[in-house]
């Protein structure tokens, strides 16, 4: 497998060779799944302690939750937009087109999730991630109150609040490191 573009330009990347072993078998689970390394995890790699736990937290997002992984996913990338954040963009919006089968929405959602083609429950599962990330002191009552009439349950809201929360914490990460895309990211699901 080739990587022609750095994980990341302000750290140095390691050797995968040289990692912990648990890191080194979580490198190559997900490679041969996805049929490349993410620099994320080569990224991450950087702090093994930091990778341990941010992937378990990751896991736990994505494994463990009320949410559909297209609605995740969709979360991802508008909360990533809103960041400007280059590398999630890319990486979530392929998953966006990937599980939602829709080659336009991801652009749509980093574009501006308010002009995307979305249901009205998707719509509000946004906006409310958004004003999570934008505004979080001004979440209130009236927020979940609007998730509910839309049938997300408290369990629901939870999770759409932790992927924004843990999202947030992704980007400023990316930013700090110059985190780069995968060039397989940019074509797949298209």
């Amino acid at each position: 497998m080739s990587n022609d573009v750095p994980a990341m330009t302000r750290f140095p990347v390691p050797d995968v060779d040289d990692l912990p072993e648990d890191l080194q078998a979580r490198i190559d689970e997900e490679a041969e799944r996805a049929g490349f390394i993410p620099n994320v995890f080569l990224a991450y790699a950087y702090r093994p302690s930091h990778f341990r736990a941010f992937f378990q937290y990751y896991d736990a997002l994505v494994e463990n939750t009320e949410l559909e992984r297209e609605e995740i996913e969709m979360i991802i990338v508008a909360v990533s937009g809103v960041n400007d954040c280059y590398y999630c963009n890319v990486a979530h919006g392929a998953l966006v087109r990937i599980y939602a089968d829709d080659p336009l929405l991801a652009d749509q959602l980093v574009a501006n999730h308010r002009t995307a083609d979305l249901n009205d429950a998707h719509l509000a599962m946004l906006d409310f991630a958004v004003k999570l990330t934008e505004s979080p002191g001004e979440v209130d009552e009236d927020d979940f109150e609007t998730l509910e009439a839309h049938g997300f349950s408290r369990r629901a809201i939870w999770d759409i609040g932790s992927v924004a929360s843990f999202f947030n914490l992704s980007n400023r990460m990316a930013h700090l490191a110059d985190m780069r895309p995968n060039a397989e990211f940019h074509t797949m699901g298209r």
